[in-house]
């Protein structure tokens, strides 16, 4: 390894998911303003996620079905005046 291209300040960090309350504590150097009381009694900086492997549907295989089809049908029934209205403007 190189020597002074890597940060001299990891340390063991809890990274949250807020999402599921699911946790892991592991070597990170991110700048924390939190603390938190770990499973072994020990205090450690927090790092809080939105998502995480344990929340997101790639990983837990939990798809939503996104129905672009009536997107798309939305769109078009909500502006067909508004295009039919151009099309007068032009002729």
């Amino acid at each position: 390894m190189k020597p002074d291209i890597h940060p001299s300040n990891y340390r063991l960090v809890v990274f949250k998911d807020m999402s599921n309350e699911t946790a892991i504590l592991t070597r990170s150097c991110i700048a924390t303003k939190e603390t938190i009381i770990w499973e072994d009694g020990n205090e450690y900086p927090v790092a809080k996620l939105e998502i995480s492997a344990s929340s997101h549907p790639f990983y837990t295989g939990k798809f939503k079905m996104v129905d672009t089809a009536g997107r798309v049908d939305k769109f078009r029934n909500r502006y067909k005046n508004h295009q039919s209205k151009v099309n007068l403007d032009q002729e």
